[in-house]
């Protein structure tokens, strides 16, 4: 009986694949946002409805920040949602490796 593979192990194993690597590449900066909020939500103890009423929002608004639809929020609701968790929203621009620009 073969072993069923890890969600860590099929990464793995699609980040070889050089289309595949190209668009996580892309995304990369929207998956670790919403890694940092779903962290201090859990570091919280809240769940998404006890955060969502703490911001008189609705839950679903919290579900759907967290699977990667906030790209139509705005930046005052992030700094709202992280002060409630206890954190502070710091934005920056970070020089790429190559410029894209000659």
């Amino acid at each position: 009986m073969t072993k069923r593979p890890t969600f860590k192990d099929l990464f793995k194993e699609s980040m070889k694949d050089p289309k595949i690597k190209a668009a996580y590449d892309i995304l990369e900066p929207e998956f670790a946002v919403i890694d940092q909020f779903i962290n201090a939500r859990k570091k919280t103890n809240y769940s998404q409805e006890e955060l969502a009423n703490e911001l008189a929002m609705q839950q679903p608004a919290i579900a759907r920040l967290e699977q990667g639809g906030y790209a139509t929020t705005t930046v005052n609701t992030l700094s709202r949602i992280a002060n409630a968790l206890g954190y502070k929203l710091k934005i920056s621009l970070l020089p790429k490796k190559t410029p894209t620009r000659k």
